[in-house]
């Protein structure tokens, strides 16, 4: 891939962030809205895991490396949320849920529940920048269908903030939709050129278990932030079509592309 074709996809990441949250600021997005567009990002980004990232890993490192490079992602973000959750997270239907509440009484997360959700997404931005970086430097094609997935994932997570800061009320939330998605799209532009210029002369093993990486993380945030928000306001089960819809799109051109 062309730098000039990186740059463009690094930028409409970037600026798909602040769109985002205008979306939410301009009209509060509907809970059937918001359902939809989470949902297809879920779904898109599930398709550019298994169809192109993992794939692709397997065949430039190995089977193994790929195994591992996947859990160590995975580890990575995982130990990045109990940490900013200071060790303690359960489902609201989990018997554990009070004990949590308990904990959180005296140890409160690291941060009120926008600056966490805002600060995890900014952490998230810089993993998937690296993972456009590093899908671009691998193959020219798989660069631009992961691009595409997290453009379509920027777009609905910045909606998503911008709601929730919206639904907290206070003053100043044009000034806090704006900032926060400003920094998650910079995070984004910043981590995708560092993953060109200082990755993509590695040799190509070590790029296939960076991508495998990348991909373990972005799976977790997937399962654990865009499905529960995409299902927790679904009507007719209008985040799982969603899902669906955007993993045939990213089938569709996966398989163009090849």
């Amino acid at each position: 891939m062309e730098f000039s074709t990186l740059l463009v996809i690094a930028l409409a990441g970037a600026l798909a962030s602040p769109l985002g949250g205008a979306l939410a600021l301009w009209k509060r997005p509907s809970t059937l809205g918001l359902s939809i567009a989470v949902g297809f990002a879920a779904g898109a980004l599930l398709g550019a895991f298994a169809l192109e990232m993992l794939p692709k890993a397997a065949e430039s490192a190995s089977l193994p490396l790929a195994v591992a490079g996947f859990a160590a992602g995975f580890a990575f973000v995982y130990a990045l949320d109990l940490f900013i959750h200071r060790g303690a997270s359960a489902g609201e239907k989990a018997s554990q849920w009070q004990r949590v509440l308990r904990l959180r009484q005296h140890q409160r997360p690291r941060g009120d529940q926008v600056t966490v959700l805002a600060g995890g997404t900014s952490a998230e931005e810089l993993i998937e920048g690296l993972t456009i970086g590093v899908s671009a430097a691998t193959d020219p094609t798989m660069g631009m269908i992961v691009g595409l997935a997290i453009i379509i994932d920027n777009v609905s997570e910045s909606m998503s903030i911008g709601d929730l800061i919206r639904e907290k009320g206070g003053e100043h939330q044009a000034r806090r939709i704006l900032g926060w998605t400003s920094l998650i799209g910079l995070a984004l532009f910043v981590s995708a050129m560092a993953g060109w210029f200082l990755l993509r002369n590695l040799a190509p093993a070590t790029l296939g278990v960076l991508l495998a990486g990348g991909a373990g993380a972005m799976f977790y945030l997937t399962m654990t932030e865009l499905v529960p928000e995409a299902e927790s306001h679904q009507y007719q089960q209008s985040a799982a079509i969603a899902a669906g819809l955007g993993l045939l799109v990213i089938f569709s051109l996966s398989r163009a592309a090849g």
